[in-house]
């Protein structure tokens, strides 16, 4: 597996400062592009999507593709980025590997959307020379997390969105030989 060209830690504290910063990103991403995203049940996957599709202007009402597996939302001709790329939103969840990720056939939009894929690490990485990988972290305490056999937090209690998070971004490959300048000099987004 590839070093990453370098990587990036911020912290926010609102889900709307998750939503601002993948909007910030979704701005700079162009068709091509392959999001890998990582993080335990309500760490704001589906939250930073939706800011992504924000930045890219695709049309709103981004959900987490859990049982359709891939869900295409086009890009807006009278959006932000008129004839920008599509973003394709796909939930790797329930796949067990790579193979499983050829069979729903992802090549043919890779080269025209930005393709964002949760769940989706050591399944993806043949898919693209290039990745943005993305990870989000709770900060999660208390008696109401249950924890996996490998360690893995399970915490059903969503609706606490305003928690601090972690989000890691890792730049592979020639697309990510730098990080984009939004990441450069931060390590926590401000509030609006």
């Amino acid at each position: 597996m590839s070093q990453a060209q370098w990587e990036r830690t911020l912290t926010v504290t609102t889900a709307e400062q998750t939503h601002a910063l993948a909007a910030a990103l979704g701005g700079v991403l162009e068709a091509g592009d392959l999001l890998v995203l990582t993080g335990e049940l309500g760490a704001g996957k589906t939250t930073f999507t939706q800011g992504l599709g924000e930045g890219l202007g695709v049309r709103a009402g981004i959900i987490s593709p859990t049982f359709v597996l891939v869900r295409i939302h086009p890009n807006l001709p009278d959006g932000p980025r008129p004839g920008g790329p599509d973003l394709v939103h796909v939930d790797a969840y329930r796949l067990d590997s790579a193979a499983e990720i050829d069979d729903i056939d992802l090549e043919n939009t890779m080269d025209t959307a930005v393709t964002v894929v949760e769940w989706g690490k050591d399944r993806v990485e043949h898919l693209s020379d290039s990745r943005l990988e993305v990870e989000l972290h709770r900060s999660v305490g208390g008696e109401s997390t249950a924890t996996t056999m490998d360690g893995m937090v399970l915490d059903f209690d969503t609706e606490d969105d305003d928690e601090p998070r972690t989000i890691i971004f890792r730049g592979f490959g020639p697309r990510w030989v730098e990080a984009p300048q939004l990441l450069q000099s931060t390590s926590e987004v401000e509030g609006h």
